[in-house]
């Protein structure tokens, strides 16, 4: 379910409260887990720090895009169950990805919503209400101007497994005090959203072969790309297992190999022959083959991957892939480029009300109730017999 919208011409109008008062946003709840993330650490992965940074990063650029904010300003990713939020000592302008929906409640008890791939302002003391992320997966909530949090590695993430980052390497806590970074220029009144629908993709998960692709046999390879996994509960930011035809490799190939570079995407296939795909907070190197690694523009569909599902996965060249990107590339644009203020139905309605549509009641066995009528006089009959 989306918002009303209409395109972004209808002009905004600028907020009311002086956008220069320092802000910050309480963490009442903190949900199971949320963690600030961006695109990820620069430059670590020779010092070996996983990459980490949003699971979703198309999302990361539409919610930004939403405020107005540098396309890799940092978030509030989160998992299972949202946070509640509550904005202190200024506005706060908050927007939210495709996965979440909920409301705003005001400190004298009303509350008004807020849907999918929206941006809206919070007054000092509203809250965020979120419902779970869509199928308890992944959720992005957007700031405007981004934490005032210090950089590592040029990065605001958060790296669970070494505990640095973000809000000092944890997931959020309540009592939390979130204050924002940047507040230049208007702060505005309405809600803005995304008016043009997000196509995800579907089927299977689309991967390039290797760099260990040569070490399945005919009938490994051939389970591979012809049967379907499942995605077990050993699921995290690190990686994914999957249960399945188990992969069997070459005579003289064994699931050990002379440790090399991996990468978020990249599928591992262990002694047990379950693949395992690797995720924004996987290790650096590792020694099991890589059989294939996932093209990025498939990489926020895992985000989605819940226990249970099913996958699939079909072999592309590099040149396909690079062709998907760009018509991946294209559809992020066409809707950043589809940002608009969003309108309650309901408040279309009263406006409607609140117009003088007639000018008193209409008799439709009247000839002379139609102005500019074309008959006259007692004689008159009625136009419509």
């Amino acid at each position: 379910m989306t918002a009303t919208c209409v395109p972004l011409a209808a002009a905004a109008m600028p907020f009311g409260l002086r956008a220069d008062m320092a802000a910050a946003l309480l963490v009442k709840s903190p949900g199971a887990r949320t963690l600030v993330q961006d695109t990820g650490f620069r430059n670590g992965r020779c010092q070996g720090v996983p990459a980490c940074g949003v699971l979703d990063r198309s999302a990361l650029r539409l919610v930004n895009a939403l405020l107005g904010n540098a396309p890799g300003t940092e978030v509030l990713e989160v998992a299972l169950s949202s946070p509640v939020l509550v904005a202190t000592e200024g506005p706060v302008r908050v927007a939210i990805s495709g996965t979440l929906r909920g409301t705003v409640q005001r400190p004298d008890g009303s509350s008004r919503p807020i849907g999918v791939w929206t941006a809206t302002t919070l007054a000092p003391g509203d809250a965020l209400h979120l419902q779970p992320p869509e199928r308890f997966a992944i959720g992005l909530i957007g700031i405007r101007g981004g934490l005032d949090l210090p950089l590592c590695l040029d990065s605001r993430s958060t790296c669970l497994a070494a505990g640095f980052g973000g809000v000092m390497g944890r997931s959020l806590q309540a009592g939390d005090l979130l204050r924002l970074r940047d507040l230049a220029g208007p702060v505005l009144d309405h809600d803005l959203c995304v008016t043009e629908d997000i196509d995800s993709a579907t089927g299977p998960i689309r991967v390039v072969a290797g760099p260990q692709h040569e070490w399945l046999d005919p009938d490994g390879a051939a389970a591979f790309f012809g049967s379907s996994y499942t995605v077990t509960p050993q699921l995290d930011r690190m990686g994914m297992r999957l249960d399945g035809q188990k992969l069997s490799f070459l005579p003289g190939k064994t699931a050990d190999i002379i440790s090399d570079g991996a990468a978020p995407g990249a599928i591992q296939v262990p002694g047990s022959g379950q693949p395992i795909i690797l995720l924004a907070d996987a290790q650096t190197t590792g020694g099991y083959p890589k059989v294939a690694t996932v093209i990025r523009s498939d990489l926020p569909r895992l985000s989605a991957c819940v226990p249970g599902d099913r996958l699939t996965f079909r072999s592309v060249s590099i040149a396909e892939a690079e062709g998907i990107a760009a018509a991946h590339e294209a559809r992020i644009k066409a809707a950043i480029d589809s940002i608009g203020p969003a309108f309650d139905p309901g408040m279309i309605e009263g406006r409607l009300r609140s117009v003088s549509l007639i000018g008193g009641a209409v008799d439709m066995a009247r000839p002379d109730h139609f102005p500019g009528h074309l008959y006259s006089g007692k004689e008159e009959s009625n136009p419509c017999d």
